[in-house]
């Protein structure tokens, strides 16, 4: 406990006005190897602050004389280097929310799990502070920080006072790591809405803060999710990634939170579910939204508790990961109309980050396609053709409802069909556009031929010469002379809705539409409906 500590440790300061509770944290540290500082009061904190710099600041959230939140504005407002840990009872769990949107990197809950209160904090200290200078010297004011005027110098500036108010902000890309740079490089493009993404993306990465990240399907949600991990110090960590609507809900528990041998038919033997895979990591919840309530219930236990219980088990295990989710939902609408839980919402949506559509970015769209053109042709051992310009105008204008990914689709197909030229219009083969918001779909989607063909006429949905077709006389769409058949095309047009939502995955459609895999591909073989060859098959598609 005498023996001297070595000067490269740690500097940490911890504000928390319970003795008791202050001391026990301190010696908890101290056996770390770190170098303690503590205060019973945000003002004697505060003071702290003004005389030096710290590698971590762990402070209470509610103190005898002001909220620790206040602390951390102040080192936010400042662009002081120091990472935050809030501590909040129980019954406060909205101000751990608050804090972590205004710039925390962690919260804890009282009381303390020392075990993860050591993980918390070493997990704060391996966090690199932003470029700024470095926590173990003490701050300095200086006379000549400002012009005589208190301009601003011109060229930016890093300050040592910490309240002085004198340095410029510095961007929080500049800190990344080289595979933080290269995932960014992922997300093509300049565009204005694109390069907010990825500013938005390095400053979050920084904190253990949850990220929602919302967008339309083909938009790269992956991409930004992926991003993040990469740009955080838990980039040395696993990126596990997790499509939340293709899981049977029988299976949710076993493959969130592991299973024990034996638990149920099949268990053989021990297998390790999501969380412990992405263990000092980052797990990636892929279209949260269609996770269902039950399961919703268990996820947030987990998230706020930082622990699970395998099934089968009878023992909690701790967990350290970092949450990223995803949907295309609108996750608020969905609150209201009670399909998911306001309180995992909350948990979740600590920072929201927007994927544009590619409608908002069109200015990236030469970018993209020779980015994946380069990758297609990569693919297929063939040179990269340039794009012609008619080509590339007819691009501009078309909708491109399916974003990055019927793009992509779009370049798969005029590579195959060019003659290793120029890729031209004719090459491209546009079709016209389906939407997302009606039952139309093309021909080159979706095929159905069960109604017989006097039957089928162009509805107020169809394009002329559209396989889509509303049923019923032309004279009068409004009453179908054959009713059975009619029918048939309401449950096809729902059915191929919710296939396109989904992106053509049979369970996660199905459960959409309160359905089971089994009852899905029946109907789908009933009203001859075919999945896009284009489309991935469904990983339980041998059921």
């Amino acid at each position: 406990m005498n023996a001297p500590l070595p000067t490269t440790s740690a500097r940490i300061l911890v504000i928390d006005d319970e003795p008791d509770l202050r001391m026990l944290y301190e010696l908890t540290l101290l056996r770390e190897g770190y170098r303690i500082e503590a205060a019973g009061t945000l003002a004697e904190g505060l003071e702290l602050l003004r005389q030096q710099r710290y590698d971590v600041v762990i402070t209470d959230m509610r103190l005898p004389d002001g909220l620790g939140l206040e602390l951390l504005q102040q080192v936010q407002a400042r662009q002081r280097p120091e990472r935050c840990i809030v501590m909040t009872a129980y019954g406060s769990a909205e101000n751990a929310v608050e804090a972590l949107k205004a710039g925390a990197f962690d919260y804890l809950t009282k009381p303390v799990d020392l075990k993860q209160f050591r993980a918390v904090v070493a997990s704060a200290v391996r966090q690199p502070p932003s470029g700024l200078a470095p926590a173990h010297a003490p701050a300095q004011r200086s006379a000549s920080s400002r012009n005589p005027t208190g301009s601003r110098k011109s060229a930016p500036e890093t300050s040592t006072a910490p309240y002085s108010g004198t340095s410029e902000p510095t961007e929080a890309s500049d800190s990344l790591s080289a595979s933080g740079h290269t995932a960014l490089e992922q997300l093509v493009g300049e565009s204005a809405a694109l390069c907010s993404v990825k500013r938005r993306i390095a400053k979050v990465a920084r904190s253990m803060a949850p990220v929602l990240v919302r967008g339309e399907s083909g938009t790269g949600k992956e991409l930004i999710a992926r991003a993040i991990h990469a740009c955080s110090h838990r980039a040395d960590g696993p990126f596990v990634a997790v499509n939340c609507g293709a899981i049977p809900e029988n299976l949710l528990d076993a493959e969130f939170f592991a299973a024990k041998k034996g638990p149920y038919t099949g268990a053989s033997q021990d297998r390790e579910g999501y969380f412990q895979a992405a263990r000092n990591g980052t797990l990636f919840l892929d279209e949260i939204g269609d996770l269902p309530l039950a399961m919703q219930s268990k996820l947030l236990r987990a998230i706020q508790e930082r622990r699970i219980r395998s099934l089968g088990s009878t023992q909690e295990e701790a967990v350290d990961v970092r949450i990223v989710s995803a949907t295309h939902k609108d996750l608020a609408g969905e609150v209201q109309t009670g399909n998911f839980r306001q309180d995992l919402y909350y948990r979740l949506n600590v920072i929201e980050i927007i994927s544009p559509p590619l409608r908002e970015r069109r200015e990236d769209l030469p970018a993209l396609c020779q980015a994946l053109l380069t990758r297609i042709a990569h693919e297929s051992g063939t040179a990269v053709p340039p794009i012609a310009a008619r080509a590339m105008d007819q691009l501009s204008q078309h909708p491109l409802d399916g974003n990055v990914r019927e793009l992509e689709n779009l370049l798969h197909r005029a590579l195959a069909l060019s003659d290793n030229g120029e890729l031209d219009f004719d090459d491209l083969a546009l079709s016209p556009p389906v939407s997302t918001n009606g039952p139309a779909l093309h021909a080159a989607h979706v095929t159905h031929t069960n109604a017989p063909a006097a039957d089928r006429q162009p509805g107020p949905h169809c394009p002329p010469g559209s396989t889509c077709c509303t049923l019923g006389a032309a004279a009068n769409p409004g009453t179908p002379s054959n009713l059975e058949a009619w029918l048939d095309e309401q449950e096809r047009e729902m059915l191929i809705r919710a296939l396109q939502n989904t992106d053509f995955n049979r369970t996660a459609a199905a459960a959409q539409l309160g359905l089971n895999l089994r009852q899905m591909r029946y109907r789908m073989s009933r009203l001859s409906i075919a999945v896009p060859s284009s489309s991935s098959p469904d990983f339980d598609d041998s059921l």
